[in-house]
């Protein structure tokens, strides 16, 4: 009897290592996305200051199509990549596994030429077409070749991803961004003073932003390239081991890639077209209305480069638990486990509203000192604009990681419908809120929550039916939501004392947040919106668990 109960909690411990493992590996990968994140906003400052809210408008606009060409070229290629990787090597098929690494290679080098090449010849009549912004190609030649580098980077990432290890990723991610935050200041210092007798010295300001996210890139790729050369004694290993399954013809492989990749393109592809349409639709609306080049690009660079910066922080720790719950979630379909994986649906989506809900309510609280501090903007539009917007967090993050789950599954279409249905909705309600109303920048932010609310709510449907799946609410929306309204009044009151006494935004605002985190996880653990067994699958976990029951808040 005491050896089946043994036989049985050691079951049980396998079980519960498999279905939190992935979050071990989804937060190492968030925690240092998060990082690369803080890097990409504290080096906007002094390029901020270098090239203006004109400058920083031409960077914005130039990213649009850039984002288009890597999602049309090889955005989607870490997560095709991970995705058939980690099914091959749930069957032990190690050969079919390092063949789709290879064809994958193929591909991303075939179209990351060709996209780079349309994009550096192309760029006037893109900027011009788009934008009526003609200085927008200046900047936007200089990124092209970022296109193929990114998308060689992509496969990499991708494999390791799917070997289930995100620390390459993670560690590339922060070689990227240092690289980039130096090399863009410098750039955007000589470019500018090179040109400064130019009427498009903004433009080359903007120029050498991108050409550090260039250098970024390629120092990345070469790191990324160094790891894989130490790991490839392991692969070499894995194929002796292969079971002798029979090997798959290049064909058969780049058809899986191409039946993979092509949703997670066209889906994708909705998401940037929302911001290159926005950024189409509100220059020609207002330049309707009377506002110059100047004032459009001020306004787009306001929304682009601070409000969209700063609410992409939080949302990165959806996007790194989503590349690490695809191949998690695929591994356990091979294996039958579909309990297995309904867990991991549910610890991933409450782990990530745990954290998307109370950044969404802080933004809003604290949106004018975290723009003094990061930025050191103290003027009130961006400051409106984020507390007004910063409910996006929640729906980004939500519609992130259900998207992660329908492809996960293999119902890869569905992302790409509900995507195309909340773009509609949402260039209409942009378009009727710029034309009949004087809400100019505002329209931006209400349109960009009402296309990531319409994604979550169709995702939530579709994943409920097909996995015959039920989110619990309680603990995971509603009171984590209460806690997080308290919080932020104690956020705003602990900034406002403490300012008030020492007259510093950096240290009020740095104290109201590390209030506000602890005045949270004490509430959420007061309220049982955590249990200990779930505490104890997160990073440091056990540690945690410790910790609350020694205070007696568990």
């Amino acid at each position: 009897m005491e050896s089946n109960n043994g036989a049985y909690q050691g079951t049980k411990r396998k079980q519960e290592s498999k279905s939190s493992n992935f979050l071990v590996q989804g937060s190492i990968l968030a925690a240092t996305s998060l990082i690369a994140r803080i890097i990409g906003v504290v080096y906007r400052i002094p390029l901020t200051n270098l090239i203006g809210d004109e400058g920083m408008g031409y960077y914005g606009y130039a990213f649009n199509i850039y984002n288009i060409a890597l999602i049309l070229s090889s955005y989607s290629l870490p997560l095709a990549v991970s995705k058939l990787v980690a099914a091959r090597d749930a069957k032990k098929q190690y050969r079919n596994s390092y063949m789709v690494f290879m064809c994958s290679l193929g591909f991303a080098i075939a179209a990351g030429t060709l996209f780079s090449l349309i994009i550096y010849f192309g760029a006037d009549f893109l900027a011009g077409t788009f934008f009526n912004l003609p200085a927008v190609a200046i900047p936007l030649r200089v990124l092209a070749p970022t296109i193929l580098v990114f998308a060689i980077m992509g496969v990499l990432r991708g494999f390791f991803q799917g070997k289930k290890t995100m620390l390459p990723t993670s560690f590339s991610q922060i070689v990227e961004q240092i690289v980039n935050a130096v090399i863009s200041v410098a750039a955007a210092a000589y470019l500018m003073h090179s040109h400064s007798a130019s009427q498009k010295i903004a433009a080359y300001g903007a120029a050498g932003g991108t050409l550090g996210t260039l250098i970024g890139a390629i120092v990345s790729l070469l790191f990324l390239a160094f790891i894989f050369a130490l790991y490839k004694p392991i692969v070499d290993k894995q194929l002796k081991r292969d079971i002798g399954a029979s090997k798959e013809t290049v064909k058969e492989i780049f058809g899986a890639l191409g039946i993979t990749v092509l949703p997670v393109i066209l889906s994708q592809t909705v998401y940037q077209i929302s911001s290159l349409l926005d950024g189409s639709v509100f220059s020609y609306v207002l330049d309707g209305k009377g506002f110059n080049d100047i004032q459009r690009s001020e306004l787009w660079g306001i929304y682009s480069n601070k409000y969209n910066m700063l609410i992409n922080v939080p949302i990165s720790i959806a996007t790194a638990m989503a590349a690490a719950i695809v191949p998690s979630i695929v591994t356990s379909r091979e294996e039958g486990a579909n309990l297995v994986v309904k867990e991991k649906v549910h610890d991933t989506l409450k782990f990530n509203m745990l954290i998307a809900i109370p950044s969404a309510f802080g933004l809003a609280a604290l949106a004018s000192p975290i723009l003094r501090l990061l930025l050191k903007d103290a003027n009130l539009l961006p400051a409106r604009m984020l507390t007004i917007g910063s409910i996006a967090v929640v729906f980004y993050a939500f519609s992130t990681l259900t998207n992660a789950v329908l492809q996960g599954i293999n119902n890869m279409r569905l992302p790409v419908i509900h995507s195309v249905i909340a773009l509609g909705i949402h260039i209409i309600v942009l378009y009727l809120l710029l034309q009949f109303t004087g809400l100019g920048a505002y329209a931006l932010v209400i349109s960009n929550i009402v296309f990531a609310l319409v994604v979550s709510i169709l995702n939530w449907i579709s994943v409920a039916r097909l996995l015959s799946y039920k989110q619990e609410i309680k603990k995971t929306f509603i009171i984590p939501t209460v806690c997080s309204i308290f919080m932020a009044g104690v956020a705003y009151l602990v900034y406002w004392v403490s300012y008030s006494a020492v007259k510093s935004n950096a240290i009020s605002t740095l104290l109201a947040i590390i209030f506000a985190v602890i005045v949270y996880g004490v509430l959420l653990l007061v309220f049982k919106a955590v249990t200990e067994s779930e505490l104890v699958k997160m990073p440091m976990g056990r540690t945690l668990a410790r910790i609350a029951v020694k205070l007696h808040l568990l």
